[in-house]
């Protein structure tokens, strides 16, 4: 069952990787690239702390922990734990690989890192802006785009994507939960010392 899955997740990657233009292949290098989206992360910092003020610092925290947890999971375990190969180096396709950006990257592509982290935020995001910005369920589809880059650009399978999806999603909810706990724990602690 493990290698049909891994053999229609190879065909699927080869039909998606084929699809590319001089566009697509500029388009998604630049929407794979972390350092693109600096400015909006930066932006979003700025309207916390502007809503919010100094309790910005509990939301910041939160989106740190998340980011961080993110990345140590898809990098830290995952990938040396499944030690599954990139398409890239993956010599039964290498060849048919269409290898654009910055080369092929680390040896082991499960989960994607790019896709865990997008989701991630994404969610932590989404969830603690979600009564004060109309439109952050559009990180969603921010995210949706960074995952598929990892494709177009011929370093993950899908099946790197989905899974880095799906795990970004729930470290981003547990965290959120954590923080809706610490923050209520704190509030009563505020009251009962007559701060609040």
């Amino acid at each position: 069952m493990i290698e049909y899955l891994d053999k229609l997740d190879k065909q699927l990657f080869l039909f998606l990787n084929s699809l590319h233009s001089s566009f697509t292949d500029s388009f998604f290098g630049f929407m794979t690239d972390q350092e693109t989206w600096y400015p909006l992360y930066a932006l979003v910092l700025i309207f916390i702390f502007q809503k919010y003020r100094w309790q910005g610092l509990y939301l910041l925290a939160a989106i740190l922990i998340t980011i961080g947890l993110a990345d140590q999971f898809s990098s830290g375990f995952c990938k040396p734990f499944f030690a599954r190969l990139r398409p890239c180096h993956d010599p039964e396709i290498s060849s048919l690989v269409h290898l654009t950006f910055r080369g092929c990257g680390g040896q082991f592509g499960f989960i994607s890192g790019h896709s865990s982290n997008s989701f991630a935020i994404a969610t932590i995001f989404f969830l603690l802006l979600r009564n004060d910005v109309k439109y952050i369920k559009l990180m969603y589809l921010w995210a949706a785009i960074v995952a598929y880059s990892r494709i177009a650009v011929g370093v993950h399978y899908p099946g790197d994507i989905f899974f880095g999806a799906l795990a970004g999603s729930l470290i981003g909810w547990l965290v959120f939960q954590g923080f809706k706990r610490f923050k209520g724990e704190l509030l009563i602690r505020l009251k009962e010392s007559g701060e609040v």
